[in-house]
């Protein structure tokens, strides 16, 4: 019986310096992490970045993916909804799509595929197939066609430049104007 005993307290006892080894965590991201990968995943991201306490911007993406190299870059891939504010916090305008990429490093971003800018106050809304912002001067821009939409108008072209509250812009190519009649 103690025979018995020892034998199993010996096999125990093996048992468990066996399964109680550590894992490096440096040789499992060796293993399992590719360069491509994203750094970090956060689902249903909600951003509010404020000045003084007023929003500037709110931001919500359902699925966000953080890389670091080359560049900080940020990629939303399921779609991008950005709300921007005036100065005293009431929102201006916002804007969406379905794929949307922030590059931290140099301040910018863009928003690719079915694109909408929407000024309520205003009424207009522009569609597009990408859009870039950048955020040191606030101005938003492309050189693919453009479309805006209002309740008396629909004016497109190539290529615009606008504020991000969309109270002003330029196109670089208009292409047409059409009055809208009730």
């Amino acid at each position: 019986m103690k025979v018995g005993l020892t034998l199993f307290h010996f096999c125990f006892a093996g048992a468990m310096m066996l399964g109680s080894c550590v894992n490096d965590i440096d040789k499992i991201k060796q293993i399992t992490f590719k360069s491509t990968d994203p750094e970090q995943k956060t689902e249903e991201l909600y951003v509010l970045q404020t000045e003084g306490g007023f929003p500037q911007f709110r931001l919500y993406a359902p699925l966000a993916e953080a890389y670091s190299k080359p560049e900080q870059v940020t990629k939303f891939k399921e779609g991008i909804k950005v709300e921007f504010f005036d100065n005293d916090g009431n929102p201006e305008s916002t804007l969406t799509g379905l794929y949307g990429e922030i590059n931290e490093t140099k301040g910018t971003m863009r928003v690719l595929d079915s694109v909408q800018l929407h000024n309520p106050e205003r009424k207009q809304t522009m569609y597009t197939e990408a859009l870039y912002w950048d955020q040191k001067d606030s101005l938003i821009f492309t050189d693919k066609m453009v479309m805006i939409k209002s309740p008396t108008e629909l004016i497109y072209g190539k290529g615009i430049r606008a504020r991000q509250d969309f109270s002003w812009y330029e196109f670089l190519e208009p292409q047409g104007r059409i009055s809208i009649q009730k």
